[in-house]
């Protein structure tokens, strides 16, 4: 027999976990080495314990930071190494390719159908192209629609284990008291918090056969809750991807976000309400071009403020949903818009006020500065993220995290929330492709649109 191929996984805590599980585990053609970590802090370090790697790794997998790649890859001598992460450039993916090959490794991204396990319930993926675009508030939209067809729904959300991986292999949250039990960061409560107010269970984890098995027992339907700008993880029967006018331009630089925009069966561009015509007529034309198969519909995301007053001519701290600011580069969020919507007199720049890792992360994601990242990977930083929303001066703070940030950590001045929904330009569009996708299979019966309509009447 041959010898197994040497396999290096370059990851981030999510993607990475999830090739490992579809595609190696249990298969004795390869041998993966390790894997690499970057974008989460916290991750090198550690391994990929043995209850999820499986009989051939006894011992685990050591997870290595990406910093020290090279040293890695003459370590370890890998055949090749495995492009497993999202929301990156074009350029970035090319310099590490660049790394391993001068060093003698092969490079290579898997297939996107070679890792998408297959549900008996329908599935409808929400992906994007960039973090930040607005997956989470479209999530919610959808599951709503399905709520009110009388379909029972269960959510289930990209992996987030920054805790341990393998009391974190299926998890299932329907309360917020789940949150507590299972430890979740910030970042977590940002995206199960919400499906819980909304009155829908959600799971999250490591192993996604026994996440998706376990969902099917519950569920009609499967609502996939992408992160970032990944790929879903599961077949779907209606795969809407999330276009940022924003960001116009970047379903063509960014992997695979731009593998999301030309799979999609519907590209929803968001935040029509704030953007330029222009940059929305740029997405429906790179539609047009690399995707003219899909459905193109516009939406809005519209920012409401709780006590606007309290805004009004004050000095605002702005804290805004972490990773859109981080990988997701964006330099602002929903929490600017209302500020300034609700005429603050300033917003105040916390950055020279940052404590440890909060510091850190600024100097890592320069474009962040000026507002308040909700960064809270662990107690630790949670406590650095309170130092400085207390070390700030400011008159309020104005907060536009998708949950109740005081559930975590105290802030010492008045605060008000921001929140924002989806709305279609077009009522109606989103429902009639739910309706089509449910159709298109064996599936939960839904009610025609006038029994409806004769019921709300």
């Amino acid at each position: 027999m041959s010898k197994p191929r040497r396999v290096l996984i370059l990851g981030a805590a999510g993607r990475d976990f999830h090739n490992f599980n579809t595609v190696y585990r249990d298969n004795p053609a390869f041998k993966v080495v390790a894997f690499t970590a970057t974008q989460i802090p916290d991750i090198a370090g550690r391994r990929y314990p043995l209850a999820l790697a499986g009989g051939l790794y006894p011992n685990g997998i050591p997870i290595f930071d990406e910093a020290d790649l090279d040293e890695v890859i003459r370590r370890e001598k890998p055949d090749v190494a495995v492009f497993s992460y999202s929301d990156v450039t074009y350029e970035h993916i090319g310099h590490l390719a660049s790394r391993c090959i001068a060093l003698g490794v092969d490079f290579e991204l898997l297939g996107a159908d070679k890792t998408m396990l297959r549900s008996s319930k329908p599935v409808i993926a929400i992906t994007a192209v960039r973090t930040g675009a607005g997956k989470s508030q479209t999530t919610r939209y959808i599951s709503s629609i399905l709520k009110k067809l009388g379909v029972k729904v269960v959510a289930i959300r990209h992996p987030m284990p920054y805790g341990d991986l393998a009391k974190q292999a299926c998890q299932r949250f329907a309360a917020y008291s789940d949150l507590d039990l299972h430890e979740c960061t910030i970042e977590e409560r940002e995206e199960y918090e919400p499906h819980i107010d909304n009155g829908f269970v959600i799971y999250s984890g490591v192993d996604y056969e026994r996440i998706i098995r376990s969902a099917e027992a519950e569920a009609d339907v499967i609502l996939w809750d992408g992160g970032n700008n990944d790929l879903p993880f599961y077949a779907s029967d209606l795969h809407i991807c999330i276009a940022d006018p924003h960001r116009a331009g970047h379903e063509l630089l960014y992997h695979p976000g731009e593998a999301n925009f030309r799979r999609a069966d519907l590209i929803v561009i968001n935040k029509c309400d704030t953007a330029k015509e222009a940059d929305i007529a740029l997405i429906e034309a790179n539609a047009a071009k690399l995707n003219p198969k899909a459905t193109v519909l516009r939406a809005n995301s519209p920012v409401t403020c709780e006590r606007p007053e309290l805004v009004k001519g004050r000095k605002v701290l702005v804290i805004e949903d972490g990773p859109t600011l981080t990988h997701g580069s964006m330099t602002f969020g929903a929490g600017v818009v209302a500020a300034k919507a609700a005429g603050a007199a300033e917003i105040v720049d916390p950055s020279p006020y940052a404590v440890a890792s909060i510091a850190a992360t600024y100097r890592k994601y320069p474009n962040a500065k000026g507002i308040l990242p909700a960064m809270g990977y662990g107690d630790a930083q949670i406590r650095d993220l309170e130092a400085t929303i207390a070390a700030t001066p400011c008159d309020v703070v104005l907060s536009a995290t998708p949950i109740d940030i005081t559930r975590v950590l105290k802030v010492d001045k008045p605060m008000v929330r921001a929140s924002y929904e989806l709305t279609e330009t077009v009522p109606g569009q989103l429902e009639a492709a739910v309706r089509e996708a449910l159709a298109s299979r064996p599936g939960p019966r839904v009610p025609e649109p006038t029994a409806l309509a004769g019921a709300r009447a």
